[in-house]
């Protein structure tokens, strides 16, 4: 009974349950919401969002923020797309991908590290960067005519499965399992709760706050890749707003905006609702042009219920070291009677 109460206690949990929730209130509307093949594709429509959401969760964990990883997926998959365009290979348009962002990743997280700047301001700056960029190494032209068979990679299925699926959800928990049981992974966590208590107990910070930067721009990288997979262009507008809905799906999934609390799992499952709830709306037939005043009320409501449970697990985590203060003094008191 205990495993189950604090199974239930966890954010994403309730995340999930929000999930179900908003699955059933929409299939009550409109029945073919809950069709076999509408859930499939809201999974396989938010792919590229649950990788983003995963390398953001890194750095929300060490209390940093990631605003480049949309100027970081267009890069990439600009970049990866006039390879594949060109007659180039399929790995060395991976590669090439990975590699820019792990470059830029590095140059976020020792700009945050080395430098004191803000990580808002510094990945900022980088988007804006990486945009003018892409435009200069395109020409200002949309990347197209990619090759059939890079196309076709996010439509192989296995036993009528995904297969682009079956990757993320495996590697969504392994990374899930690397956080939360090796010692190196909790490092990340220990960072964003603790920065100083993290240094006294010889975590090196500065080294993985860097490398949280450079997983989360690779992440952005691959979601490029798989964003090109499924678009079949690449236009100079690839990955414009998408850090904001990125940041509203980890949020929401029960990643702290403060650092030291929260899951890639959960994060996974927030980037899933922010799909469905476009898909909704669709389904429910609101005009579109309400999906962007929906998702920045869900992002405002979403931010301030954080920093209210940050607040009071803050106050709660106080009364508890208080109590233990009064309980310690009754204690010598006694002895000393």
């Amino acid at each position: 009974m205990s495993k189950i109460k604090s199974i239930t206690a966890k954010r994403e949990f309730r995340t999930f349950l929000f999930l179900i929730v908003l699955f059933v209130v929409v299939g009550i509307v409109n029945t073919d919401f809950l069709s076999i093949n509408n859930i499939a594709n809201s999974l396989k429509s938010s792919l590229l969002y649950i990788v983003l959401a995963v390398g953001m969760t890194f750095v929300l964990l060490t209390g940093n923020i990631d605003i480049s990883v949309g100027g970081v997926l267009g890069l990439s998959a600009a970049v990866s797309g006039m390879i594949l365009r060109d007659g180039g290979s399929f790995l060395v348009a991976i590669a090439v991908a990975i590699l820019i962002g792990a470059v830029i990743g590095l140059i976020n997280g020792l700009g945050v590290t080395k430098l004191k700047i803000s990580s808002f301001i510094m990945t900022l700056g980088m988007l804006e960067i990486t945009r003018v960029v892409q435009v200069i190494y395109t020409d200002g032209q949309w990347v197209e005519n990619l090759p059939i068979e890079f196309k076709q990679l996010s439509q192989l299925s296995f036993m009528g499965m995904n297969v682009l699926s079956i990757i993320v959800v495996v590697s969504v928990i392994l990374v899930h399992l690397y956080l939360s049981r090796s010692r190196r992974g909790r490092y990340f966590a220990a960072i964003g709760d603790n920065e100083d208590g993290a240094v006294l107990l010889g975590i090196p910070v500065e080294r993985y706050k860097t490398l949280s930067f450079v997983i989360s721009s690779v992440c952005a990288s691959l979601a490029g890749l798989i964003f090109a997979t499924q678009i079949g262009f690449i236009s100079t507008t690839a990955g414009v707003g998408i850090e904001m809905t990125v940041i509203a799906a980890a949020v929401l999934g029960g990643v702290s905006l403060s650092g030291g609390v929260g899951s890639v799992i959960g994060a996974g499952i927030g980037a899933i609702i922010m799909i469905s709830i476009n898909s909704a709306l669709v389904y429910m037939k609101v005009p579109a042009y309400w999906n962007d005043a929906i998702s920045g009320s869900l992002l405002i409501i979403i931010v301030v219920s954080d920093a209210l449970i940050a607040r009071n697990a803050s106050k709660q985590a106080k009364k508890e070291r208080l109590n233990t203060r009064v309980l310690q003094e009754e204690v010598r008191e006694s002895y000393a009677k």
